[in-house]
């Protein structure tokens, strides 16, 4: 099942509604904020969670009443943030792809939590995307994959390491090509803004937690 979790981070209305209209996704879980670009969209959600501690009022009441779309309310003061016990809803919805708008924008924290929280999908072997219309962030499930130039998401495409180390990078088809490189996470940028030159970038590498993004200016 595909499931796209909508955030309270910036969203980019007509670049959101086009990207939710386009995927035809079979879970639309609002998080929080999130709920309130659903209610002003004309989006039905699936699913509602948070702490709805930045939620405008009145908002998540219309819900309440109709009591149709399930609803789990956390307290504020808790170890999570809504992003992380979003992702583990849809791991625990059956969600076989994962997109997260809104997860972008504001305070750089929750950006990097939710960078960080992009791991729990992986070691599900979920793919999932953090996506807005300039980035398409994601920690490849797959060793070995292509990525077709026609359809990438921009015109960039930047390779680190998650953890430590990415052990046994191999880029093809790539303006800056490698052959079993070891990227680790003081390579000072190396990976940073490549380039598909041919058809389609072949990527694959041995070990490590590899970030990959997409991206245009």
């Amino acid at each position: 099942m595909k499931t796209c979790i909508i955030a309270g981070g910036m969203l980019e209305k007509e670049f959101a509604l086009r990207f939710i209209q386009e995927q035809k996704f079979d879970i639309v879980l609002a998080a929080d904020r999130g709920l309130e670009f659903c209610s002003e969209e004309g989006i039905r959600p699936t699913y509602i969670l948070g702490d709805f501690d930045s939620l405008r009022e009145g908002v998540l009441d219309k819900y309440r009443e109709e009591k149709s779309i399930p609803i789990r309310e956390f307290n504020p003061v808790k170890d999570n943030t809504d992003m992380d016990l979003a992702l583990q809803q849809a791991i625990i919805l059956g969600s076989s792809e994962i997109y997260i708008l809104g997860g972008t924008g504001g305070r750089l924290d929750h950006f990097f939590s939710t960078v960080q929280n992009l791991k729990k999908a992986w070691l599900k072997q979920i793919p999932a995307y953090l996506v807005d219309s300039r980035n398409l962030i994601t920690l490849p499930c797959e060793k070995s994959f292509v990525i077709d130039r026609e359809k990438q998401h921009g015109n960039y495409v930047s390779f680190m390491p998650l953890e430590e180390k990415v052990t046994g990078l191999t880029l093809e088809g790539f303006k800056y090509p490698l052959d079993h490189y070891t990227l680790t996470n003081d390579s000072g940028g190396l990976g940073v803004s490549n380039e598909i030159v041919e058809e389609q970038g072949r990527v694959s590498y041995e070990d490590g937690i590899l970030l990959m993004i997409q991206s245009k200016d």
